[in-house]
């Protein structure tokens, strides 16, 4: 069984009541339970997180590398497109990180067309609302049980 560590960053703890035209009327809570549930179906351990504070995110992150988790998916919201202080701590990963969104950032505001972790991402899903964090802990499990086949999965959590 892999471990998945989910990072829910800025402003998501008010999904639910911020901008329902965007984010639709789910709330962070039903987004986790969802997931929880997708992840046993799975078979992976999964751990969710959520931070308004840029520092305590690059700090779990960190703790997320001590931990040894098998993959990383991050929501990361507003802090995608400029914060160098993540990228700098995803990038210490050595395991996949996904990268999502619930809307298409291509499709809004020209500065959130940018992702600074764009480049050292697994890969990014956006603009399937909720599901953009059903499809990344699919994903997390095809990478990990293709880590697995090639027997570089670490699974000693």
């Amino acid at each position: 069984m892999g471990k998945v560590l989910m990072l829910h960053g800025i402003n998501h703890n008010m999904f639910g009541k911020r901008n329902p035209k965007i984010y639709g009327s789910i709330t962070l809570d039903e987004i986790n339970e969802s997931m929880f549930q997708l992840a046993k179906e799975l078979r992976l351990e999964l751990e969710v997180f959520q931070t308004n504070s840029e520092g305590e995110m690059i700090d779990r992150i960190h703790q997320g590398y001590f931990d040894k988790v098998n993959a990383v998916i991050i929501n990361a919201g507003a802090w995608t497109h400029y914060s160098y202080g993540l990228r700098d701590a995803l990038d210490i990963l050595e395991v996949p990180f996904i990268e999502i969104h619930m809307s298409n950032i291509h499709a809004r505001d020209e500065f959130r067309h940018h992702s600074v972790f764009a480049e050292i991402a697994q890969g990014q899903i956006c603009g399937f609302g909720f599901d953009s964090y059903l499809l990344a802990l699919r994903a997390a499990k095809t990478l990990m049980d293709e880590k697995n086949r090639k027997g570089e999965l670490n699974t000693s959590i």
